[in-house]
């Protein structure tokens, strides 16, 4: 059951880890781009191609962590469009972001991953990423950049919640295969148990 218990408690780390693992690693990097540099936003424009689909579209905000952490609304809203067409439309609030990147041990920022969305079905030609605030109140933005991934993975989005409940059955097996199992451990104390008769030459004989 021990055995058992612990490859549950595996796979569900599997799975809480594999929607982030496929957002940041599969397929293969287009570019990173500045689209604010602490004074203004600016738009980007990234030529792509069809073979680029899917493009999985992130965005890394570089500020101060307690004022990210601590916000419920929209912190940056983000369009790309190609030929007048909105190819995607999101908002950006940060704030699940369990652990957000240290710029360095001597400053407060941080910096904040969120993911966009994906662009399913790419058209040859430019497309134009536009970024600009949220209606999030005191957010001291250092930097803002996008970071496109093409030929990306697609995620499924019952695999977390999945997970967490692999590890919590997991861990409960666990849990109590160790509590059951010292139980049936315990041995007799061989000295608690009169010696057997002893028989032949310096034996006693009844």
């Amino acid at each position: 059951m021990r055995f058992l218990s612990v490859l549950v408690l595996i796979a569900g780390a599997v799975g809480v880890f594999y929607p982030w693992a496929m957002s940041n690693f599969s397929g293969h990097a287009i570019g990173t781009y500045r689209a604010y540099d602490g004074s203004r936003f600016r738009p980007v424009t990234v030529q792509l191609a069809a073979s680029d689909a899917p493009v999985r579209v992130l965005v890394d905000l570089t500020a101060r962590a307690e004022r990210v952490a601590s916000q419920q609304r929209t912190v940056l809203t983000l369009t790309a469009a190609s030929g007048g067409r909105t190819a995607l439309a999101s908002t950006l609030s940060f704030n699940h972001t369990d652990n957000p990147r240290q710029v360095s041990p001597q400053l407060p920022d941080k910096v904040f991953r969120d993911e966009a969305g994906v662009i399913g079905k790419v058209t040859p030609g430019p497309y134009v990423f536009t970024l600009g605030p949220g209606d999030a109140d005191g957010i001291d933005m250092r930097a803002v950049d996008l970071i496109l991934r093409a030929g990306t993975t697609s995620i499924d989005e019952r695999a977390r919640p999945a997970g967490y409940a692999l590890m919590g059955i997991g861990l409960v097996g666990l849990v109590l295969s160790l509590v059951f199992g010292r139980g049936s451990g315990h041995s007799q104390n061989p000295n608690s148990q009169p010696p057997p008769p002893r028989w032949g030459r310096g034996g006693s004989q009844r």
